[in-house]
């Protein structure tokens, strides 16, 4: 039978980074493109308080941006573009790994 070894090389700046979702399509060249994000609450860029003469700093009187509340970043720092074949590999890769998690019961 015959046998091909693959050797792996890292990049002196490989460092995996965590994503919890991704966004992106289907190039005009037929290409699959995919980019990665970190989706977290937004933080301020300025906060205003009021100065208490006895106490210091009190109350919080202004945040910007004001709708912080209802602001959230999807932060993009890396993504891929494939082809049809390597996606389709990618895809059954992707689909084998998440059965064997469904059946260690972990994904609760």
């Amino acid at each position: 039978m015959q046998k091909i070894k693959y050797k792996y090389k890292f990049d002196d700046r490989y460092n995996p980074k965590f994503i919890n979702g991704a966004i992106g399509g289907v190039s005009p060249q037929g290409e699959i493109i995919i980019n990665f994000y970190l989706e977290r609450t937004s933080l301020p860029i300025t906060q205003t308080f009021d100065i208490n003469k006895s106490t210091g700093i009190g109350q919080l009187s202004v945040t910007e941006p004001k709708d912080i509340e209802n602001s959230f970043i999807r932060y993009i720092e890396n993504g891929v573009v494939m082809n049809y074949k390597t996606a389709k590999e990618i895809h059954r890769w992707l689909g084998e790994h998440i059965k064997n998690l469904e059946k260690l019961d972990i994904t609760k």
